[in-house]
């Protein structure tokens, strides 16, 4: 009989690893809602921004802040590149990636440094952030605004599933390979489109 814990990791294992690439989020009007909308409308961006949480959930709870605090620094930074620059060829290839190094890192994460594991939860906040902005359509500041409440909502999520998830053996290492695996599935997908 599985317990309510295990159905949980099987559940959140699913979505993780069922995950497929954003490639373009059509349909954002811009504005708050558009913004709110946008990192729930491609997996790799919503499994990203759980796993920064997942990671924080690794960490004491007066340092847990870090992960997403440095993700949201760069992926507000990145937006601005993205309006300014607009597309970067590329970038969707990087966010799989990226991915794949978040689940490494939630994989590895008792053996990991605090000041690498920052630097990689950053470069992929911008990498998101970049992408994020090069789709922004009417009203800039409400739809950044938007997509960094939904980003920072989602933290708090993988955070809270991490916390709950990792009191079990083994969680934490097969929601981080997982994720790992998830990153490679949507690059590889990404290399044969």
């Amino acid at each position: 009989m599985m317990t309510m814990k295990t159905k949980i990791v099987l559940a959140a294992s699913a979505l993780i690893a069922g995950a497929v690439p954003a490639m373009a989020h059509p349909g954002h009007d811009g504005g708050m809602l558009a913004g709110l909308a946008h990192p729930l409308t491609g997996m790799d961006h919503m499994a990203a921004m759980v796993a920064v949480g997942l990671f924080a959930a690794t960490r004491p709870a007066r340092a847990a802040w870090a992960a997403p605090g440095a993700f949201m620094a760069a992926l507000a930074a990145g937006a601005g590149v993205g309006l300014t620059l607009g597309a970067v060829p590329g970038t969707e290839a990087m966010i799989a990636a990226s991915l794949a190094v978040l689940g490494a890192l939630v994989l590895l994460a008792l053996r990991v440094r605090s000041g690498v594991a920052l630097g990689l939860i950053a470069a992929s906040g911008a990498l998101h952030g970049i992408a994020h902005g090069a789709e922004a359509t009417g009203p800039v500041a409400p739809y950044v605004a938007g997509f960094l409440i939904a980003s920072a909502l989602l933290h708090g999520a993988g955070w809270q599933l991490g916390r709950m998830l990792f009191a079990m053996r083994h969680a934490r290492v097969a929601t981080g390979v997982a994720l790992t695996v998830a990153g490679g599935v949507m690059g590889l997908g990404l290399l044969a489109a």
